[in-house]
């Protein structure tokens, strides 16, 4: 409990400190983000607000791991796997925002780059996760309900995950703090299942050590990007960029993945999976019918253009996150009431 609450600290405070010597940095570089013209006018008035903030959250998230080693080490294999993920993905993401900066547009690695950037971290975590931390090939709803799979099957199924995960909050960063802040409260909810399944080992795969770590690395991005957050909240002096957004999606999957909790963060990441569906769904019925379900897709832009405060649609989606989170958590618990009641 030390560990987590001492990672936390740490993360939360170099986050906020940190933060705005990031912003004078990148200001100094001239490194402001590109606005897209197709977007909501209102957005053009942020054109040139530095970027690349989940720099922030990803260093103040792997020196708070660092220091909460200090006296009692708590690492293990699952922990380290989980930042391990959460820097590479992180790397994809700086490359992505390092193109747009250099190109002076808002496109930056082409769909192919980013995929196969996906796709290796996808495969070395698919093989690492069993071989290393002992996670079981399954696709895992929660708890012990689970389905063994072949480990062609199971890289596929990492893949998918790692991808939409980190697609989704990339998706959903398109407004101030809002991918921010949702993610902070799914990777609360995440700190709560692993320090649950520390307290409970015996009912879980998962041992107390790595549920403990698990839980220590969550508290710190947590943490972190509750730091960041208040620089980011609007109107944000920082943007966190595919840095960040993609990190925090990886981290979402990774972390799902080793506490067996993978279809489960569905629920969890139900705005992430809304926001997401938007686009989709807006895709698949203008390229068949010509027509336009939203005025704009992400799902969040289509409020804007209906007249809705910034900051009303970021307090009102956050809601919803934490909704969804509030019925995840209820999910989680009430299937070990159940798998107890029937011991």
């Amino acid at each position: 409990m030390i560990a987590i609450l001492l990672a936390a600290t740490v993360a939360f405070l170099l986050a906020l400190v940190g933060t705005p010597l990031i912003i004078a940095f990148f200001r100094r570089r001239g490194f402001g983000q590109p606005i897209r013209d197709e977007g909501p006018t209102s957005h053009r008035t942020k054109a040139g607000t530095p970027t690349m903030g989940g720099t922030a959250i990803v260093l103040a998230t792997v020196v708070a791991y660092a220091v909460a080693q200090v006296g009692r080490p708590t690492w293990t294999a699952s922990g380290l796997l989980l930042v391990l993920t959460f820097v590479a993905m992180a790397l994809v993401g700086a490359a992505d925002d390092l193109i747009k900066l250099r190109m002076r547009r808002n496109l930056g690695l082409n769909k192919t780059t980013k995929l196969v950037g996906q796709v290796l971290i996808a495969v070395a975590f698919a093989w690492l996760a069993p071989a290393w931390a002992g996670v079981s090939r399954s696709i895992t709803v929660v708890g012990a309900i689970e389905l063994p799979v072949g480990p062609a099957v199971f890289t596929l199924w990492v893949f998918l995950l790692i991808v939409g995960a980190s697609n989704a909050v990339n998706l959903t960063d398109g407004l101030d703090g809002l991918a921010a802040g949702a993610s902070a409260l799914v990777l609360g909810a995440f700190t709560l299942i692993a320090f649950w399944q520390f307290r409970n080992s015996g009912e879980y795969a998962i041992d107390a050590a790595s549920a403990l770590d698990v839980a220590v690395v969550a508290a710190s991005v947590t943490a972190a990007a509750a730091g960041f957050l208040w620089h980011n909240a609007p109107p944000a002096r920082i943007f966190m960029g595919d840095t960040g957004s993609l990190a925090l999606g990886g981290l979402l999957a990774a972390a799902s993945v080793v506490t067996g909790t993978q279809v489960l963060l569905v629920v969890l990441g139900g705005l992430f999976v809304i926001e997401t569906l938007s686009v989709v769904i807006q895709v698949a019925v203008f390229r068949t019918t010509g027509r336009r379900v939203f005025r704009m897709a992400p799902f969040h832009h289509h409020f804007e253009l209906l007249g809705w405060q910034e900051a009303t649609i970021i307090v009102r989606f956050w809601i919803l996150a934490g909704i969804g989170i509030a019925l995840g958590l209820g999910l989680f618990y009430a299937e070990f009431l159940t798998r107890v009641a029937l011991l």
